[in-house]
């Protein structure tokens, strides 16, 4: 298992993660990214994934340009 950690406040709407992963990510009505099914936690969003899921969220990570997405392993 693995937690997607997204600061969802900095987003610069630029739809880098919806575009690599639209199957977890989507721009909201603010134009802003999120992150499929997502709880918010203090000042950011959060959700636990599978082993399987990493990959694509790491690259998810990896393309966006401010970088606010954080894959962090357990």
């Amino acid at each position: 298992m693995a937690k997607v950690v997204h600061l969802k406040k900095d987003c610069i709407s630029c739809g880098a993660c919806a575009a690599i992963a639209p199957q977890y990510w989507e721009l909201d009505a603010e134009g802003l990214a999120q992150l499929k099914e997502s709880l918010p936690v203090e000042n950011h969003w959060e959700k636990e994934i599978p082993e399987q899921e990493i990959p694509v969220q790491e690259e998810a990570a990896n393309v966006c340009p401010v970088q606010i997405i954080h894959v962090k392993k357990k």
